[in-house]
């Protein structure tokens, strides 16, 4: 029997303020499911269900015959929607569009800030571009670029963009060529290391719609490519059928 639905969403944020009081880091381990249930007077199921919509948004990690340890996204206030993956290419714009329009004021932040450690993070960041696969936020160039703004809400909303639409993102990495994503980060960087708000705004968003230009083409270029596949094969169709006729 499924528990009702205002039971498990209680339970859920009763679980997340658990973390937060006791103030659990990501990488600890909360207690067991038995433990929780007992605490919150629910069953176990009850509480594996609740558990389940936190490990969606990628606040929990449960780990089989391990227990369920907590993940950075608990220190998020935009939570993910883990039901919205749609990949064509209105998504792609769109979420390239919503880059466009935050991430060079972003890196305009992030040269004015300029920290040591957030330098030298992004500077090991610069490298992910040259991977295909690469997980959202760890290693993620833009992701730490944000983090290096200092602005916490912005660093979170990108964090979110990127994890909301992650297989469009990641649709996009396939389209770009990985050397050119590398040294255009890097190109961002030295501005930022420099202090000069301006070009690094300017060479983000130059990044930003050079991505953006690749995916269009790469859509035309598909979307000529099955076209004439399947002229092909209406072609191919109709002799056969007319020479059945004949």
């Amino acid at each position: 029997m499924t528990a009702p639905i205002g039971l498990v969403e209680r339970l859920t944020r009763e679980i997340v303020d658990t973390i937060r009081t006791q103030n659990l880091q990501p990488g600890q381990t909360l207690p067991s499911a038995k433990a929780l249930a007992e605490r919150f007077e629910v069953t176990v199921p009850t509480v594996r269900e609740a558990l389940r919509r936190l490990e969606a948004t990628g606040s929990v990690e449960l780990k089989h015959g391990s227990g369920t340890y907590v993940r950075e996204a608990i220190n998020r206030r935009i939570l993910d929607n883990p039901h919205y993956v749609p990949v064509d290419l209105a998504a792609a714009i769109e979420l390239l569009d919503a880059r466009i329009a935050i991430e060079p004021g972003i890196a305009e932040l992030a040269a004015s800030v300029q920290g040591d450690s957030a330098v030298e993070t992004m500077e090991t960041a610069v490298d992910n571009a040259l991977q295909l696969h690469t997980e959202v936020p760890a290693g993620h160039f833009h992701v730490e670029l944000a983090k290096a703004s200092g602005n916490r809400a912005l660093h979170e909303m990108l964090v979110s963009l990127l994890a909301i639409h992650s297989r469009t993102q990641q649709a996009a990495r396939f389209t770009y060529d990985r050397l050119r994503d590398h040294d255009e980060h890097a190109d961002i960087l030295d501005a930022i290391k420099r202090g000069d708000g301006l070009e690094a705004s300017h060479r983000t968003r130059k990044h930003l719609e050079s991505i953006k230009a690749a995916v269009l083409a790469d859509w035309s270029e598909q979307s000529a490519a099955d076209w004439s596949e399947q002229s092909a094969a209406d072609w191919s169709e109709s002799t056969t059928t007319e020479g059945t006729e004949q």
